[in-house]
């Protein structure tokens, strides 16, 4: 669609980013009115019609802009813009809405089907969620090689259609599976109880204090009615949720909401909704400390894919297309996921003597760790590869230079290692934490963390142009030509805001005491 460099990458991110902040949408709505089962029916035939759009436009000439002149190329190729711009983003950001629900939707669904008042339940669900990132990473890799393979030999509309093949298909082979599924009964809006502890707390707090009235108001708070049972539900007995007599002392001002009067008696609240409050509240400074990572990660669909291009991508006799590059971290991620679960976990069960082996909070740090590496060898590696541009004299030559496109997979595969341990680890971390009817929402907040990290990649480039540009210097990461960018400087800014990062997750992590059985035993 002839967009720049840093439009393209800024396009990239912005949809990414979009579609991983929707699955918050799909968690709310998994939670609150519909079963995970429904909303990834919904889903997958949202993102079915997104991916139609998209294959119809690449399939006619006319949807798309005219193609660039090879004759006259001192000539800015003409950017996609007005109606067909608009088609273009409609099918994306549809494309982004379903894939939002699905990963809203469908991480719950499968951990919900085991049994969490055993240690085997539990185990079986921490291999679940291996083994979720493990076939995301199927996908991936049939992506960036068959699919991308066909879009640069074939055409768009080829790899658009077999995408759109795929989906459908998904929808039969889910059905499948109905008679056997546990279903979690939605139990209201988990934003409502949210919203009104924190109303409550603030109101409360400007009245007098009762005690009689304190214990009137424990006694008679609402609950949650408990869901009738509905064949292939999950009741209550199955739920390991606890019940709370009195408010506990940690973030004691939330207390005011039921230890107080209320102001209204809409806003009386149960110490359960309470402390259910309290639990969201303190993983939230988790799930903040991971957005630097997924910043990390967002620049391996964008800068390093650019890199790449410049390079020699030859394997032999095959020529590896710079979109397929990601394929260095799916298989990386494809061996240890494996290696991760039947041998690392196992001995560290052994060594440690509890049933997780490497608690949740220890398996994100490491993913943080190995960011803060990826991002000093990226570093490295620009630096290397500019130093063979400038020897070779190609530094405004669009000639592929002298070196192997396989250093840039250094930086994939210390980017796939993080995004395994931190994504497994974020997915089943807010799952276990989270209060029950909450736990859907909490779950999507794995993939927001994905989202806020594209979207903070965005603002960190125009942030960085903005600074570094001025009437006598050019910014670092604009123009058309990769080779004249500073993008050694920015990986390098990149690793020393994720070593703040990583500092700033070990104050939380360190004084973040587990609720969950099983999750720090």
């Amino acid at each position: 669609m002839h967009f720049s460099p840093t439009d393209s990458a800024n396009s990239v991110t912005n949809f990414m980013g979009t579609a991983f902040l929707l699955a918050l949408l799909g968690g709310f709505l998994s939670d609150a009115f519909f079963t995970t089962y429904h909303i990834y029916l919904i889903s997958a035939v949202i993102e079915f019609l997104g991916l139609v759009i998209l294959t119809v436009q690449a399939r006619s000439g006319s949807l798309k802009p005219p193609k660039c002149n090879p004759a006259t190329p001192n000539i800015p190729c003409q950017q996609v813009h007005g109606a067909k711009a608009a088609m273009l983003f409609l099918g994306l950001y549809l494309v982004a809405l379903g894939v939002g629900g699905i990963k809203g939707s469908l991480p719950s669904h499968g951990a919900e089907q085991f049994d969490e008042n055993t240690p085997r339940g539990r185990k079986q669900r921490s291999t679940f969620f291996n083994y979720f990132v493990f076939c995301l990473s199927c996908g991936a890799l049939f992506a960036v090689t068959l699919v991308v393979w066909i879009e640069d030999n074939k055409g768009w509309e080829w790899g658009f259609g077999i995408s759109t093949l795929t989906i459908l298909l998904s929808i039969p082979i889910f059905f499948g599976g109905s008679t056997f599924y546990r279903n979690k009964i939605p139990n209201g809006s988990p934003l409502t109880t949210i919203f009104k502890v924190l109303v409550a707390a603030m109101l409360n707090s400007c009245m007098a204090r009762s005690p009689s009235n304190a214990i009137e108001s424990m006694a008679t708070s609402p609950s949650p009615t408990p869901p009738s049972k509905q064949e292939g539900s999950i009741e209550n007995h199955d739920k390991v949720e606890e019940t709370y007599e009195s408010p506990s002392r940690s973030l004691k001002f939330l207390n005011r909401a039921v230890v107080n009067i209320p102001a209204f008696d809409a806003l009386k609240c149960s110490v359960q909704q309470v402390e259910d409050v309290k639990i969201v509240i303190k993983i939230l400074p988790i799930f903040i400390c991971t957005f630097m990572l997924n910043c990390c990660l967002a620049q391996l669909s964008t800068f390093s894919v650019q890199q790449a291009a410049t390079m020699n991508t030859k394997l032999g006799s095959l020529k590896v297309p710079p979109a397929s590059l990601p394929v260095f971290p799916v298989i990386f991620i494809m061996i240890l996921a494996p290696l991760y679960d039947h041998l690392i976990i196992p001995f560290a069960r052994r060594v440690t003597k509890s049933e997780t082996g490497i608690t949740h909070l220890q398996r994100i740090g490491v993913g943080l760790v190995l960011s803060i590496v990826a991002m000093a060898v990226a570093a490295l590696v620009e630096i290397k590869r500019k130093r063979v541009a400038a020897n070779s004299g190609l530094l405004d030559s669009t000639k592929p230079l002298p070196i192997s496109f396989f250093w840039i997979a250094l930086q994939y595969l210390f980017l796939g290692s993080a995004d395994l341990f931190t994504l497994a680890g974020l997915l089943e971390f807010f799952f276990t934490e989270a209060p029950v009817s909450m736990r859907s929402l909490a779950t999507s907040l794995s993939w927001a963390s994905l989202a806020m990290g594209y979207y903070l990649s965005t603002v960190i480039v125009s942030i960085v142009n903005n600074v570094t540009g001025d009437s006598k210097h050019k910014p670092w990461l604009s123009g058309r030509n990769l080779n004249h960018y500073h993008l050694e400087r920015f990986y390098w800014l990149m690793c020393a805001l994720s070593t703040l990062n990583f500092l700033h997750y070990l104050f939380w992590a360190v004084r973040y005491k587990y609720r969950s059985k099983g999750s720090n035993k």
